[in-house]
């Protein structure tokens, strides 16, 4: 390839003299003097150059555009694909097939580099753009040598490292092939690391902000930019390690969480998979390759590698995995060699590292055969090649996805054109459109509904309103169980109190209205006021989160809040007035000719019953659920079952069909009690206890 190409060579002609402007007045208007004319104008112009190597080829001149695509290479790598199109071409003709093929490789990952940057553009800007852009998301376990192969394809040391979960935050990892070498982070535009050290604190800086310091976890990625000329380019996102046993201030689903960030990215259609797994651990339990496998399950956008072959067990070897005898996938297996704990202790350098995995290779009886197609820069070329291939397979729809969105755009730009946002008319519109879609959205999210906006994750809106009713409400009456002892005592005192100085023959009738007016009033306050505050709280959730679409005009949004939470205030009062009226009704009147009451007639019924008798509430199903037991002795350990709470007995089951029942815990003189987190939440918690300590 030339080095250089001198811009003096093309030489103008002097039209000073009028007798040599008349004859040079065809040249003048030629093609190759104006380009002529632009090169020397500016120098530095790679465009001026592209044009000129291709007015050459259209001369058949191979030589001429050859120095002029190569000029404009020079002055700006990768500044377009059809430049690095023609200089493939021109080093296919030369027999630089090799080279041709980098180019040409390169030429066709330019338009998912600019798609990124675009996207990158709006991502600063804060507006969301939904297109998915082909990328590589490496999946992988704790400890797999994730870390390790992005670094040995960078050649720098610039991921955090450390033991348990160190990649918090997705990293989204552009390699860009330059003549220089530097790192460049989104939230950072325009400031350039040099020092790779520097790469990493900012990293681990970036996670902390987010995270925080006790290993917390967040699906906002991080963006950085490698430009080195000893890349290929590549965008990779390097995701968590998978984890089972939270950490600091992780929650107790952090497996789960981990999982449905990974799943974000490995389920789209134009991301490739590279599962990365240990050698020295068993491929069938290799939970990158499963994950991979529930997404992909023809195994046509995986890319197995296969680290730490170097200490696998003596007399063992990944033969037929690699070869793609055993667990196979539509695009292979790459063995790669890292470097270990020892060496990254003692800084061992990442070139030396690829040689040392070179020889490792080729030393190998069972990969010398094959070590032209393992280690990691070969890892690196089949990635650029399947990720081009993959670029060009999916660019159609990724084209035609963004036409759409572009249609929509110049339509909405086509309807403000003639938008006059002084017009008392279209003001009044607009505020009665938003009032509407406020009130509907408050109806549809309280009286349900099947539209796509249904919260899938947790209840919401008049579910947790139905909760409260049916579930919270009874729980709150089964915890006010009265103590038998206690109420034996009152009875007595209240009786002895009513006879005064006399002796009574007869319980009188007052000492029992007196007890049941005193236990009735008890569900005045706590179970029934207090099941209206948390009823009132829901709604005015429910208030906010609908408000949230008139976000652009905060003003208006606290406006409405403020006037329907005020009326809300204001039923709450009725609402508890009502309440209050009902259960003073009750006390008002005291009907000992109730079925509930035991009278003198059917005394003697009752107490041939027994205990055989149960109150209503009993048989009502309180709160179903899955359960995990602790401090029980018949089960041992903590396990989790599917349980039905009713005042008579906890039961467990072993699934939610509740036709398999495994235990049964009456509780005949046991209290309920919460535990740390609120009914309301997720996780509850409660506790069974007698009240004498036992």
């Amino acid at each position: 390839m030339a080095s250089s190409v001198d811009s003096t060579r093309f030489t103008m002609v002097d039209s000073s003299k009028s007798s040599q402007q008349s004859k040079e007045t065809p040249r003048a208007k030629s093609p190759t003097f104006l380009l002529e004319k632009s090169i020397r104008a500016n120098p530095n112009d790679p465009f001026a150059w592209h044009l000129m190597g291709v007015h050459c080829m259209t001369k058949q001149s191979l030589d001429e555009g050859f120095r002029c695509f190569t000029r404009a290479e020079q002055i700006k790598i990768g500044f377009s694909a059809s430049n690095q199109y023609y200089l493939a071409l021109c080093h296919k003709e030369k027999g630089n097939r090799e080279e041709s093929m980098k180019l040409l490789t390169s030429s066709l990952s330019l338009p998912a580099r600019n798609a990124v940057d675009k996207k990158d553009a709006f991502t600063q800007l804060g507006t969301s753009v939904n297109f998915e852009l082909p990328q590589i998301a490496v999946v992988g376990g704790q400890s797999a040598g994730k870390s390790s192969v992005l670094e040995n394809f960078v050649g720098k040391d610039f991921l955090p490292r450390g033991s348990g979960i160190v990649t918090r935050r997705p990293l989204i990892l552009q390699l860009i092939q330059d003549r220089n070498e530097y790192a460049e982070f989104l939230h950072k535009k325009g400031y350039r690391f040099t020092d790779f050290d520097a790469v990493r604190k900012e990293i681990e800086d970036e996670t902390d902000r987010v995270t925080g310091q006790n290993k917390g976890i967040s699906p906002h990625p991080i963006n950085l930019r490698v430009f080195s000329p000893h890349v290929l380019n590549l965008t990779l996102i390097d995701l968590p390690g998978l984890t089972k046993v939270p950490v600091g201030d992780q929650p107790i689903d952090i497996e789960h969480q981990i999982k449905e960030m990974i799943m974000t990215y490995i389920s789209r259609e134009t991301c490739l998979i590279l599962a990365v797994t240990p050698a020295n651990s068993d491929l069938a339990t290799s939970d990158a390759l499963k994950l991979a496998k529930e997404v992909d399950p023809q195994g046509l956008r995986t890319i197995g590698v296969l680290t730490k072959l170097d200490l696998m067990d003596e007399g063992t070897d990944a033969r037929e995995i690699l070869e793609n005898r055993l667990f196979t996938l539509r695009r292979g297996y790459v063995g790669v060699v890292n470097r270990g704990q020892k060496d990254i202790n003692s800084r061992k350098d990442i070139r030396a590292q690829l040689d040392a995995e070179r020889k490792f290779f080729l030393s190998h009886p069972s990969y010398r055969h094959m070590a032209d197609k393992m280690g990691t820069q070969h890892l690196q070329q089949t990635l650029n090649l399947q990720l081009t291939n993959h670029i060009r397979d999916t660019l159609p729809g990724l084209r035609d996805s963004l036409q759409k969105k572009m249609f929509s755009m110049e339509k909405d730009v086509a309807e403000f054109k003639n938008f006059q946002p002084n017009d008392p008319s279209r003001k009044a519109k607009a505020l009665m459109q938003m009032v509407q879609q406020f009130t509907a959205d408050i109806e549809r999210s309280i009286e349900g509904s099947g539209g796509k906006n249904v919260n899938t994750n947790e209840l919401s809106g008049g579910a947790r309103i139905n909760r409260l009713f049916h579930e919270r409400f009874p729980f709150e009456i089964v915890k006010m169980d009265i103590d038998e002892k206690e109420l034996r005592k009152k009875i007595q005192v209240v009786i002895r109190n009513i006879h005064g100085i006399r002796v009574g023959l007869f319980t009188p009738d007052m000492a029992f209205e007196m007890i049941a007016k005193e236990q009735i009033s008890r569900l005045k306050v706590e179970p029934s006021l207090k099941c209206v505050d948390l009823v009132v709280n829901e709604l005015a959730a429910v208030v906010r989160q609908c408000a949230e679409t008139m976000v652009r005009f905060p003003r208006l949004r606290d406006e409405v809040e403020r006037v329907v939470v005020t009326n809300m205030r204001e039923r709450e009062q009725n609402a508890k007035q009502q309440i209050s009226l009902l259960v003073d009704y009750e006390l008002a009147y005291m009907n000992t000719n109730h079925e509930d009451f035991i009278g003198f007639s059917n005394a003697e019924a009752k107490a041939s019953q027994g205990q055989s008798s149960k109150k209503n509430l009993g048989n009502q199903v309180i709160r179903k659920g899955w359960l995990a037991v602790h401090n029980i002795s018949f089960v041992r350990g903590s396990k989790d079952c599917w349980f039905v709470l009713t005042s008579d007995s906890l039961s467990w089951y072993k699934d939610d069909e509740e036709k398999e029942k495994k235990y049964m815990l009456p509780l005949d003189g046991i209290k309920l009690r919460d535990l740390e987190a609120g009914f309301m939440s997720r996780q509850h918690k409660f506790a069974l206890f007698y009240p004498d300590g036992k």
